[in-house]
């Protein structure tokens, strides 16, 4: 009943962000390659009459990249996003999107001056209440046309370089879906040629920056939908897990009776109709998923290959993790030892830090352990477990970054594979977000997580109490060096009024004259100095 509610009330408020925008994708604007739209609030592009923005120039980092993707040219993700547009709106102040009609994360208001910080909660600390608004709330993302958005369903290529537009409608939920198929998809060479070696999200430094601003486009967008300008995206706090306790019809869905590959048709996402997971046809083809329903959602947890995935993180996992001083080592890529990254992802052993192909691990682990939609790379965003397996995954990038405190420099600003240096532009979203932009605190990006407040407060009085402790074991030696220091400054002090009142007697005595000879100069700077 809440969901038909919910979807009855607030169909009005059909929007999305996150790929094309529909006001940029006439032949026309991909011909001149300029995405500038007018700000609805004063009908001027990117809202400059209202000092909102101007239509820009894009300026493309010319870093070097690493040797994984040996082409140039035959991507439409190469230096995004220069193959479609290279004019957009670069806004000011805390103004943003693609239009500049929005205000930057953390930031609310009609003129964005308002600051905010919003809290992601544990799923299981959800009232009854709230979950089911969080699901009522999937349910219409999944069944809502976004206003703003469509996806390509053709390369640049495939419309002539922009005069025959090829571009679809798509839900807000799937429209998501699409952006983590699309960054993710291999590369098409042409004929039957592809290259699997290329990913724009993962396998280097920029996994963790970007999955952070889908999440955050993705919670945004679901507060616009709504109304519900408090919404956040609840985590799974899948640490010394021993099964999916989220896996229930009260929750994200159990089992299929007769099937144990499909959820029960007692889940609220039983009915779920899937997207871009058909990977060897869209190669063969040489194709892009074009949002279309493939099937229901898959899933089996606990029944996947155990000798790559013996277990679930444990705490001590995580802590390993967050030990490591590197952010990013060695080639960047899947193969970095001592990396935070690589081993929070799961390509390194979170024993050793010592990348193992052989082994999924940590963020890699929950995804093949589901054994079903959530297991396959392109797919994955289609099961909503994603969602909340990635908010615990970005909490834990945030601990790092909380514990280490590094620079921006510490995000590599060159030579990573393609797309994931600090300057380049995250694809595929317009408008445009830089990696090392999302290289910062989430408290600077307006939210943060339920246990890791409660953590803050814990850390800052561990600190006092080690501080405390560290000056009371030197205590007793800081007493004795002032003890001594102050004996050897009376001493001092003692020997210097004797001198200097032996001095003084001598001069009054022998009535010295103002020019003294040679040898008496040098006999009073002698007692002078001592």
């Amino acid at each position: 009943m809440i969901l038909a509610v919910l979807y009855c009330l607030l169909w009005s408020f059909q929007t999305s962000a996150g790929h094309f925008p529909r006001a940029c994708v006439s032949s026309k604007n991909l011909m001149e390659k300029e995405c500038c739209p007018p700000w609805s609030g004063d009908g001027s592009p990117c809202g400059q009459l209202s000092g909102r923005g101007s239509c820009q120039n894009i300026l493309l980092s010319n870093a070097p990249l690493g040797p994984q993707f040996p082409f140039t040219g035959v991507d439409d993700r190469e230096s995004w996003p220069s193959i479609f547009y290279n004019r957009t709106c670069q806004c000011s102040g805390n103004f943003m999107g693609f239009d500049c009609g929005n205000c930057k994360f953390g930031f609310w208001g009609p003129n964005c001056t308002d600051r905010r910080l919003l809290v992601r909660r544990n799923i299981f600390d959800l009232s009854a209440t709230e979950k089911d608004k969080f699901f009522a709330y999937l349910t219409l993302a999944k069944h809502t046309i976004s206003s703003d958005y469509v996806i390509p369903i053709g390369t640049y290529g495939q419309m002539k370089n922009g005069s025959t537009p090829m571009f679809s409608d798509i839900n807000i939920y799937d429209l998501f879906v699409w952006i983590h198929y699309y960054v993710s998809m291999d590369a098409l060479l042409g004929g039957s040629e592809i290259w699997r070696d290329i990913d724009f999200a993962h396998e280097a430094p920029a996994f963790l920056p970007w999955h952070r601003l889908f999440l955050l486009l993705w919670e945004q967008e679901i507060q616009k939908l709504t109304g519900d300008e408090n919404f956040t995206i609840p985590y799974w706090d899948w640490r010394d897990a021993e099964k999916c306790d989220i896996c229930t019809d009260e929750y994200m869905g159990g089992q299929h009776p007769t099937n144990p590959n499909l959820l029960s048709p007692a889940s609220f996402f039983s009915s779920w109709q899937i997207i871009c997971s058909r990977l060897e046809e869209y190669n063969s083809h040489q194709s892009l998923c074009n949002g279309m329903p493939e099937g229901p959602l898959q899933r089996n947890p606990g029944n996947h290959d155990k000798s790559r995935t013996p277990r679930l993180p444990s705490s001590a996992d995580v802590e390993f993790c967050l030990s490591l001083t590197q952010y990013e080592s060695g080639s960047m890529d899947k193969a970095a030892n001592f990396s935070f990254r690589n081993t929070l992802e799961g390509f390194a052993s979170p024993l050793t830090g010592i990348a193992d192909a052989s082994q999924s691990s940590m963020h890699n682990a929950l995804h093949i352990y589901m054994n079903g939609t959530m297991s396959q790379v392109q797919g994955s965003a289609n099961d909503p477990i994603f969602l909340l397996h990635h908010a615990f995954v970005d909490s834990i990038f945030e601990q790092w970054l909380r514990r280490h405190h590094p620079l921006q420099e510490v995000y590599p600003e060159a030579n990573a594979p393609i797309g994931h240096n600090r300057e380049s532009y995250m694809v595929p979203f317009i408008p445009l977000y830089r990696n090392g932009d999302f290289f910062i605190s989430s408290k600077d990006l307006g939210y943060d997580y339920s246990y890791l407040q409660d953590s803050d407060s814990d850390s800052f009085q561990d600190y006092i109490k080690s501080y405390l402790e560290q000056a009371g074991r030197i205590w007793s030696w800081l007493l004795g060096a002032a003890m001594v220091g102050a004996a050897l400054t009376a001493l001092l002090a003692g020997l210097v009024s004797l001198l200097c009142g032996h001095k003084r007697k001598q001069l009054a005595e022998e009535r010295q004259p103002l020019l003294m000879e040679k040898e008496d100069y040098h006999n009073l700077l002698y007692q002078s100095h001592l």
